[in-house]
């Protein structure tokens, strides 16, 4: 099973981490890992790429997992566009969820600074 976790820090979405593999099919023919995998490097590449927010990015190939933090140090427009990024995956993957429930978790974890 997939499972994503989104951190939110006073309510704020903050990051995300993805990790597992979904079990719908074999490695490299899993239609659900292709769509999640796709879906996080969209958001990673626009937040990295294209926003240049420079987050913190975990990759660990051996567990199948990529997380993401960004800092709330950064301009406020800039803050806002990556939430929204974060928001939209969180969306997606659980749009997901909906069709392959047995092979995608979502979790949300909340800390407080």
């Amino acid at each position: 099973m997939i499972t994503a976790r989104f951190t939110f820090e006073n309510g704020e979405i903050t990051g995300f981490d993805v990790r597992g593999h979904s079990g719908y099919a074999d490695s490299g023919s899993d239609i659900v890992c292709a769509a999640v995998s796709s879906a996080v490097m969209l958001c990673e590449c626009a937040i990295s790429d294209v926003l240049r927010a420079n987050p913190e990015i975990k990759v660990d190939d051996e567990k199948n997992s990529v997380s993401l933090e960004i800092s709330p140090g950064m301009p406020p427009e800039k803050l806002k566009s990556c939430r929204e990024m974060l928001t939209a995956l969180e969306l997606h993957l659980k749009a997901l969820k909906e069709d392959y429930p047995e092979h995608i978790e979502i979790l949300e974890v909340c800390e407080h600074a």
